[in-house]
């Protein structure tokens, strides 16, 4: 029911009027990709609802959309009939036109599980017409060690946390879909190493955005900043030794200030370096987490030979190198210049591992190869596409690891893996991003049988 205090002017809404500000009573329905729950206004217009959960009553206010438009997005501003799962949330910038950084402070640790796997299952009947037992999947969402933890407590993972700074130099995090910057003297979800640097009690002028590292197995500490246009770098007098970057303004690159261009990352009994602020897991347990399930589901042979695609500094190959032997073979592909250089010093031991740069679309044809026993991808969030799942499918692999940071993307591509003739043999989702709707997912994929 539309809220009485807005009923009165819904007659005077012209067609393509704004309706932001609005505000509707509604009944909410089940969750939806991206951190809100689906309801519908008296009108029948979609209303995707943040800060509220599956089954309340709430007064919904209209944050982006007009009428006629295809949805609306909204904040839940006042619950009505609350959820069991519903708690107060814990940390104090979460809510509605606040922090964009969580999702679901509002919500049980174990209800946040759940809503995560009502998603991956969604996207996966959506998108790839296959239920949770088809995709050899018992439809949980598994927290990381160390994670769980009773309502009210929110762990601290995020060991890479990228601050926004305001005009006035004060840090703080960006509001849900805009620019404007939330102030915080403390975000709860960072990682020990992230909080212990003190950067939320300094001013940062003339910056745009201070990034804070803290790397998992070492004491690696890093700053990267990025200069509003024309600003001059502050003197970095943290409250722990750190090194410290720069983005360049107009080439976006990233170089040394002072101190290591890298921190040092530990995973699976090795060392990684990872420079100028590149692609590493962010929750400290992440890397490990995946590299277990990834290795449980391809089980490496002696002799294999396996590529690893989007191989960022090497973390899989790696992995797959150390379980090969002396005659199995990886390499790897990376578009990331400094990446792939980092991912060539990280297994240099490792006689039978090459990595080469490039787009995986345009190396894998290159390299010549026309068959390997294992695959493993961990593609950007939009996914590898059809075109390239149809390159990998003609490689007749053994298995295929799927590691996935987008259920929608995941599904999208599980769909092409089986017009290309494979089947998901079994799935694992892992809640590597608390308080967040992200979710990780490891699918493993092999060839129809043709009696199957």
């Amino acid at each position: 029911m539309q809220n009485e205090s807005t009923s009165s002017q819904a007659g005077e809404v012209q067609a393509g009027e704004s309706l932001v500000g609005r505000d509707y009573e509604v009944e909410v329905g089940p969750v939806a990709h991206g951190g809100h729950c689906i309801a519908r206004t008296s009108e029948g217009q979609v209303l995707f609802v943040r800060h509220t959960l599956p089954g309340e009553k709430v007064v919904a206010r209209v944050t982006e959309g007009e009428t006629g438009a295809r949805f609306l997005r909204a904040d839940a501003v006042t619950v009505i009939e609350a959820s069991k799962d519903r708690v107060e949330a814990p940390c104090p910038y979460a809510g509605p036109g606040k922090c964009g950084g969580c999702d679901w402070q509002h919500a049980k640790p174990g209800a946040q599980r759940r809503l995560k796997g009502e998603v991956i299952a969604e996207q996966l009947q959506r998108l790839a017409g296959l239920t949770p037992e088809e995709a050899g999947w018992d439809g949980t969402v598994m927290p990381a060690e160390g994670d769980k933890l009773p309502a009210g407590q929110v762990p601290a993972w995020r060991t890479r946390v990228q601050y926004a700074v305001d005009a006035d130099g004060l840090v703080g995090l960006r509001k849900h879909r805009s620019h404007e910057v939330q102030p915080i003297d403390h975000c709860m979800i960072a990682a020990p190493g992230v909080s212990e640097l003190g950067i939320e009690k300094q001013d940062w002028p003339q910056m745009a955005t201070v990034e804070a590292i803290s790397a998992t197995g070492s004491h690696d500490r890093q700053v990267i900043l990025t200069p509003r246009e024309g600003g001059r770098l502050p003197l970095v007098e943290l409250d722990k030794p750190v090194s410290v970057m720069r983005v360049d303004e107009k080439d976006g690159g990233v170089h040394r200030v002072h101190g290591r261009a890298f921190v040092r990352e530990r995973a699976d009994d090795r060392t990684y370096r990872v420079g100028s602020g590149g692609f590493w897991q962010v929750h400290p347990q992440a890397a490990d987490t995946l590299v277990r399930a990834v290795m449980q589901g391809l089980l490496p042979r002696k002799n294999d030979t396996a590529l690893d695609l989007y191989c960022g500094v090497g973390l899989f190959a790696g992995a797959i190198g150390q379980r090969i032997g002396e005659k199995g073979a990886v390499l790897g592909i990376e578009s990331g210049k400094r990446a792939v250089e980092d991912a060539r010093h990280n297994l240099k031991d490792l006689d039978r591992v090459r990595i080469e740069h490039g787009k995986v679309d345009q190396v894998l044809p290159r390299t010549g190869i026309t068959e390997c026993d294992l695959i493993v991808l961990d593609p950007p969030r939009a996914g590898a596409g059809k075109a390239t799942v149809k390159q990998l499918v003609a490689l007749g692999a053994r298995r295929i690891a799927y590691v996935a940071c987008d259920p929608a993307a995941l599904a999208r591509d599980i769909a092409y893996f089986r017009d290309g003739g494979y089947r998901v043999r079994t799935l694992r989702a892992f809640d590597l991003f608390p308080m967040t709707h992200h979710v990780e997912c490891v699918a493993i994929l092999e060839p129809v049988k043709k009696d199957d």
